[in-house]
């Protein structure tokens, strides 16, 4: 049985006719959100990480249902007219990927943290990240691109 879903995605609300047992991975790459990816189904690699509120979930686990009246941003919806987001920059400065597969994510996760916490610590977003599995390894380059961040404080 089909229902309506109403969420805002990346800042514009949209409407989606799902499955009672659609994931919101399916619905926002349905939707052109093509910067969520699945990998492992099962929510352990977080490849699928967007923000539900602005905080981190797993899309291949939750249920689009489940988001109705809440607000969802992927990858895309941090760019803005005035270009890419501080982490998001960052990335591309220090060199923060290889295949890509898996930075939208890990983006997306580094930008709830620095939302989050305080005054995080290079320790503190190595704890954040560890639910995001990069299969080429680029963790180092991870790293200095957040290292990079908490220098200049993650805004701009």
């Amino acid at each position: 049985m089909t229902q309506r879903s109403v969420f805002q995605l990346n800042g514009y609300e949209v409407t989606a006719e799902v499955e009672g047992d659609e994931v919101l991975l399916d619905t926002v790459r349905r939707l052109g959100a093509k910067s969520v990816r699945g990998a492992c189904g099962i929510g352990v690699c977080g490849t699928c990480t967007v923000l539900v509120d602005g905080k981190p979930v797993s899309s291949c686990l939750k249920l689009t249902a489940s988001v109705d009246g809440r607000s969802v941003i992927t990858s895309e919806g941090l760019v803005t007219d005035a270009g890419l987001d501080p982490v998001q920059r960052a990335f591309v400065e220090r060199g923060a990927y290889q295949c890509s597969f898996c930075i939208p994510a890990m983006v997306l996760t580094v930008r709830a943290a620095l939302d989050e916490l305080p005054a995080p610590t290079v320790q503190d977003m190595r704890e954040y990240l560890g639910g995001n599995l990069c299969r080429c390894a680029t963790y180092p380059e991870i790293l200095q691109a957040v290292q990079n961040l908490l220098c200049s404080d993650g805004s701009d």
